[in-house]
């Protein structure tokens, strides 16, 4: 009994080991407000829920209403930046309102569906601590 817990201790430890090493490539708010301004071509995956999407967006944004990405029915929200990805190529930036788990299960995600871990990105602090307001758009 007692060598089966310390096995099991040890498998546990192993896995939060791994999430610990698990990387995301985040881009800079600064990056990324250049990425703008140069009009890069990219996919920009809006996870936040839909009234703070109707707050505050990037142009050009597809709004998912997929945060916070837990369940099966909020990553299918996600499929429509996959297709489109499919079809360009282009980098995909995900949004979120802080840029943590929320967005890194989107990342996840679309990297399950086929979307290279090169063209991922994570924008660095989400649009809650994105620091050009004048940027957004809103409904």
């Amino acid at each position: 009994m007692k060598k089966t817990t310390i096995i099991g201790l040890f498998c546990i430890a192993l896995l939060n080991v791994a999430a610990i090493f698990q990387s995301f490539n985040f881009v800079s708010p600064a990056d990324f407000k250049q990425w703008l301004e140069a009009d890069k071509a990219m996919i920009i995956v809006d996870i936040q829920e839909k009234d703070a999407f109707s707050r505050q967006h990037f142009p050009g944004s597809i709004e998912t209403n997929a945060f916070p990405v837990k369940s099966e029915a909020q990553k299918k929200r996600i499929d429509q930046a996959v297709a489109q990805f499919k079809k360009t190529g282009e980098d995909v930036v995900v949004i979120c309102p802080r840029g943590g788990g929320g967005a890194k299960r989107c990342y996840d995600y679309l990297k399950s569906q086929g979307v290279p871990e090169g063209k991922l990105y994570i924008l660095k602090g989400g649009i809650d601590n994105w620091p050009h307001r004048e940027m957004l758009l809103s409904r």
